[in-house]
Protein backbone atom coordinates (compact mmCIF):
# COMPACT_ATOMS: atom_id res chain seq x y z
CA UNK A 1 0.00 0.00 0.00
CA UNK A 2 1.23 3.48 -0.74
CA UNK A 3 0.39 7.00 0.29
CA UNK A 4 1.22 9.93 -1.94
CA UNK A 5 0.22 13.52 -1.67
CA UNK A 6 0.03 16.81 -3.44
CA UNK A 7 -0.66 20.37 -2.37
CA UNK A 8 -3.74 20.29 -4.63
CA UNK A 9 -5.94 19.03 -1.83
CA UNK A 10 -9.71 19.42 -2.17
CA UNK A 11 -9.68 20.98 1.28
CA UNK A 12 -6.76 23.27 0.39
CA UNK A 13 -4.27 21.07 2.17
CA UNK A 14 -2.20 18.08 1.25
CA UNK A 15 -3.80 15.24 -0.68
CA UNK A 16 -2.85 11.85 0.69
CA UNK A 17 -3.10 8.91 -1.71
CA UNK A 18 -2.84 5.29 -0.58
CA UNK A 19 -2.19 2.22 -2.75
CA UNK A 20 -3.46 -1.13 -1.47
CA UNK A 21 -4.20 -4.58 -2.81
CA UNK A 22 -5.05 -8.11 -1.73
CA UNK A 23 -2.50 -9.62 -4.11
CA UNK A 24 1.21 -9.05 -4.50
CA UNK A 25 2.67 -8.54 -7.95
CA UNK A 26 -0.05 -6.14 -9.12
CA UNK A 27 2.15 -3.07 -9.56
CA UNK A 28 1.67 -1.58 -6.10
CA UNK A 29 5.25 -0.43 -5.50
CA UNK A 30 5.79 0.47 -9.15
CA UNK A 31 2.70 2.68 -8.99
CA UNK A 32 3.81 4.25 -5.72
CA UNK A 33 7.25 5.12 -7.06
CA UNK A 34 5.97 6.64 -10.30
CA UNK A 35 3.05 8.53 -8.77
CA UNK A 36 5.42 9.98 -6.17
CA UNK A 37 7.90 10.97 -8.86
CA UNK A 38 5.20 12.72 -10.84
CA UNK A 39 3.94 14.57 -7.76
CA UNK A 40 7.49 15.58 -6.90
CA UNK A 41 7.53 17.74 -10.03
CA UNK A 42 5.02 20.04 -8.32
CA UNK A 43 6.04 19.81 -4.66
CA UNK A 44 8.68 17.99 -2.55
CA UNK A 45 7.47 14.43 -2.17
CA UNK A 46 8.29 11.86 0.50
CA UNK A 47 7.96 8.17 -0.37
CA UNK A 48 7.53 6.14 2.83
CA UNK A 49 8.14 2.40 2.64
CA UNK A 50 6.21 0.35 5.18
CA UNK A 51 6.31 -2.89 3.20
CA UNK A 52 8.17 -5.62 5.13
CA UNK A 53 9.94 -6.44 1.86
CA UNK A 54 11.16 -2.83 1.61
CA UNK A 55 10.56 -2.89 -2.13
CA UNK A 56 10.42 0.89 -2.56
CA UNK A 57 13.57 1.42 -0.48
CA UNK A 58 15.36 -1.22 -2.54
CA UNK A 59 14.32 0.68 -5.68
CA UNK A 60 15.59 3.93 -4.16
CA UNK A 61 18.87 2.65 -2.74
CA UNK A 62 20.87 3.83 -5.77
CA UNK A 63 19.88 7.41 -4.99
CA UNK A 64 18.50 8.05 -8.47
CA UNK A 65 14.84 8.68 -7.69
CA UNK A 66 13.82 12.35 -7.67
CA UNK A 67 11.94 12.10 -4.36
CA UNK A 68 13.22 11.04 -0.95
CA UNK A 69 12.35 7.54 0.24
CA UNK A 70 12.37 6.50 3.90
CA UNK A 71 11.01 3.67 6.00
CA UNK A 72 7.75 4.11 7.87
CA UNK A 73 9.39 4.61 11.28
CA UNK A 74 11.30 7.63 9.94
CA UNK A 75 8.32 9.28 8.26
CA UNK A 76 7.55 11.75 11.04
CA UNK A 77 11.08 13.14 10.89
CA UNK A 78 10.77 14.14 7.23
CA UNK A 79 7.06 14.71 6.73
CA UNK A 80 7.03 18.40 7.64
CA UNK A 81 9.52 19.24 4.90
CA UNK A 82 7.49 17.50 2.22
CA UNK A 83 4.03 18.39 0.99
CA UNK A 84 3.32 15.15 -0.91
CA UNK A 85 3.79 11.96 1.12
CA UNK A 86 3.79 8.35 -0.11
CA UNK A 87 3.67 5.12 1.92
CA UNK A 88 4.26 1.59 0.64
CA UNK A 89 2.91 -1.10 3.01
CA UNK A 90 2.42 -4.85 2.95
CA UNK A 91 0.12 -6.57 0.48
CA UNK A 92 -3.11 -8.26 1.60
CA UNK A 93 -4.19 -5.76 4.25
CA UNK A 94 -6.86 -7.07 6.61
CA UNK A 95 -10.03 -5.21 7.56
CA UNK A 96 -8.38 -3.38 10.45
CA UNK A 97 -5.54 -2.28 8.17
CA UNK A 98 -8.04 -0.96 5.64
CA UNK A 99 -9.99 0.93 8.29
CA UNK A 100 -6.84 2.71 9.43
CA UNK A 101 -5.81 3.44 5.84
CA UNK A 102 -9.18 4.82 4.83
CA UNK A 103 -9.19 7.14 7.82
CA UNK A 104 -5.67 8.33 7.05
CA UNK A 105 -5.92 9.10 3.34
CA UNK A 106 -8.01 11.07 0.91
CA UNK A 107 -7.87 8.62 -1.97
CA UNK A 108 -7.30 4.87 -1.95
CA UNK A 109 -5.97 3.46 -5.23
CA UNK A 110 -6.21 -0.29 -5.76
CA UNK A 111 -3.88 -1.61 -8.48
CA UNK A 112 -4.96 -4.87 -10.08
CA UNK A 113 -4.15 -7.10 -12.99
CA UNK A 114 -6.99 -8.08 -15.30
CA UNK A 115 -6.83 -11.88 -15.04
CA UNK A 116 -9.78 -13.60 -13.31
CA UNK A 117 -7.93 -14.44 -10.07
CA UNK A 118 -6.73 -10.86 -9.70
CA UNK A 119 -10.19 -9.48 -10.40
CA UNK A 120 -11.65 -11.83 -7.77
CA UNK A 121 -9.14 -10.51 -5.22
CA UNK A 122 -9.91 -6.96 -6.33
CA UNK A 123 -13.63 -7.45 -5.75
CA UNK A 124 -12.93 -8.86 -2.28
CA UNK A 125 -10.97 -5.68 -1.51
CA UNK A 126 -13.69 -3.40 -2.82
CA UNK A 127 -16.44 -5.27 -0.97
CA UNK A 128 -14.46 -5.03 2.25
CA UNK A 129 -13.99 -1.31 1.66
CA UNK A 130 -17.71 -0.86 1.12
CA UNK A 131 -18.44 -2.78 4.33
CA UNK A 132 -16.37 -0.29 6.34
CA UNK A 133 -17.91 2.72 4.63
CA UNK A 134 -15.04 3.73 2.35
CA UNK A 135 -16.12 6.11 -0.38
CA UNK A 136 -12.91 7.44 -1.92
CA UNK A 137 -11.26 4.61 -3.81
CA UNK A 138 -10.41 3.91 -7.42
CA UNK A 139 -9.15 0.88 -9.34
CA UNK A 140 -5.97 1.12 -11.43
CA UNK A 141 -5.60 -1.71 -13.95
CA UNK A 142 -1.88 -2.39 -14.24
CA UNK A 143 0.54 -4.92 -15.73
CA UNK A 144 -1.97 -5.21 -18.55
CA UNK A 145 -1.09 -7.64 -21.38
CA UNK A 146 -0.12 -5.93 -24.61
CA UNK A 147 -2.33 -5.95 -27.66
CA UNK A 148 -3.75 -7.91 -29.43
CA UNK A 149 -5.08 -9.14 -26.06
CA UNK A 150 -8.27 -7.31 -25.10
CA UNK A 151 -8.66 -8.87 -21.65
CA UNK A 152 -7.88 -5.65 -19.83
CA UNK A 153 -10.34 -3.62 -21.91
CA UNK A 154 -13.07 -6.15 -21.13
CA UNK A 155 -12.20 -6.06 -17.42
CA UNK A 156 -12.23 -2.25 -17.49
CA UNK A 157 -15.65 -2.17 -19.16
CA UNK A 158 -17.06 -4.73 -16.71
CA UNK A 159 -15.83 -2.74 -13.70
CA UNK A 160 -17.32 0.46 -15.08
CA UNK A 161 -20.65 -1.21 -15.83
CA UNK A 162 -20.72 -2.62 -12.28
CA UNK A 163 -20.33 0.91 -10.94
CA UNK A 164 -16.78 0.60 -9.61
CA UNK A 165 -14.67 3.75 -9.97
CA UNK A 166 -11.77 2.94 -12.26
CA UNK A 167 -8.98 4.95 -13.86
CA UNK A 168 -9.41 5.53 -17.57
CA UNK A 169 -5.66 5.05 -17.95
CA UNK A 170 -4.40 1.47 -18.14
CA UNK A 171 -0.79 0.67 -17.23
CA UNK A 172 0.59 -1.68 -19.87
CA UNK A 173 3.00 -4.48 -19.02
CA UNK A 174 6.58 -4.01 -20.16
CA UNK A 175 9.95 -5.33 -19.04
CA UNK A 176 11.03 -1.69 -18.81
CA UNK A 177 9.53 -1.57 -15.30
CA UNK A 178 11.69 -4.51 -14.18
CA UNK A 179 14.74 -2.81 -15.68
CA UNK A 180 13.85 0.44 -13.93
CA UNK A 181 13.59 -1.28 -10.54
CA UNK A 182 16.90 -3.10 -11.08
CA UNK A 183 18.65 0.16 -12.04
CA UNK A 184 16.95 2.21 -9.33
CA UNK A 185 15.53 4.73 -11.78
CA UNK A 186 12.18 5.82 -13.15
CA UNK A 187 11.00 3.86 -16.15
CA UNK A 188 11.49 6.79 -18.54
CA UNK A 189 15.24 6.63 -17.84
CA UNK A 190 15.57 3.05 -19.07
CA UNK A 191 17.39 3.50 -22.37
CA UNK A 192 17.45 -0.17 -23.37
CA UNK A 193 13.69 -0.51 -23.89
CA UNK A 194 11.76 1.25 -26.62
CA UNK A 195 8.57 1.13 -24.53
CA UNK A 196 10.08 2.91 -21.52
CA UNK A 197 8.87 6.39 -22.46
CA UNK A 198 5.38 5.11 -23.22
CA UNK A 199 5.31 3.33 -19.86
CA UNK A 200 6.16 6.59 -18.07
CA UNK A 201 3.48 8.41 -20.04
CA UNK A 202 0.93 5.87 -18.77
CA UNK A 203 1.72 6.83 -15.19
CA UNK A 204 1.73 10.52 -16.02
CA UNK A 205 -1.76 10.16 -17.51
CA UNK A 206 -2.99 8.20 -14.48
CA UNK A 207 -1.58 10.72 -12.02
CA UNK A 208 -3.10 13.58 -13.97
CA UNK A 209 -6.52 11.99 -13.55
CA UNK A 210 -6.09 12.65 -9.84
CA UNK A 211 -3.84 15.69 -9.64
CA UNK A 212 -4.17 17.47 -12.96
Amino acid sequence: MVHCGTSRHPREGMLSITFAGFKSGVGKTTSAVHFAAYLHQSAPTLLVDGDPNRSALTWARHGKLPCKAVEERSAARYARAHEPIGLDLKARPDEEDLKALVEGCDLLIIPSKSDPLSIDALLLTINMLRSIGAAHDRVLLAIAPPRPSTDVERAHEALEQAGYPVFQTIIRRTKAFEDAAAQGVLVNLVTSNALAREAWNDYVAAAQEVCG
